[in-house]
């Protein structure tokens, strides 16, 4: 048998030894299984616990880069939920991330949205994204007043 012939089957042995490798698993596990070049928005444990980004989540759901979304099945439900109703509401695929490897810590993602294809944005993080005071205000516009109100009020 030539020395050729050997290294497919070293690979394949290795493979079903060790399991498939992976390119950048550190960066795979940081953005629940994809890769930075592909992501638009990035929520964290934290941020998710501090703040309600749900007005951020629609609006970046509307780009025509967000094709996928990971959450952290990880964390607890209830702080997913309205995310994912969104999502399903938007027609955006996504997947729950339960594999241990992810963790839960504050700094960790919850929720990771992405293109299936190299997109580069910046920046990803929601926080610098999208200003919360902004977004939280209702984008209803305010009741227009009587020509009596306006005339007396001086507001």
């Amino acid at each position: 048998m030539s020395s050729n012939s050997e290294i497919p089957e070293d690979k394949h042995l290795q493979a079903a030894m060790y399991g498939t490798l992976k390119v950048n698993p550190d960066e795979q596990r940081k953005y629940l299984g994809t890769f930075r070049e592909r992501v638009s928005l990035t929520i964290s444990i934290g941020e998710l616990e501090q703040n309600q980004w749900t007005e951020a989540f629609k609006k970046e759901l509307a780009d025509e880069h967000s094709e996928i979304i990971f959450f952290n099945g990880n964390i607890e439900q209830e702080h997913l939920k309205e995310y994912i109703i969104l999502a399903t509401k938007a027609g955006v695929n996504f997947t729950l991330k339960t594999n241990p490897e992810y963790k839960t810590g504050s700094e960790n993602f919850a929720i990771v949205i992405a293109s299936k294809k190299a997109i580069y944005v910046e920046p990803i993080d929601v926080a610098k994204k999208y200003d919360p005071d902004t977004l939280n205000q209702s984008s209803e516009p305010s009741p227009k007043k009587s020509f009596f109100a306006r005339l007396f009020n001086h507001d």
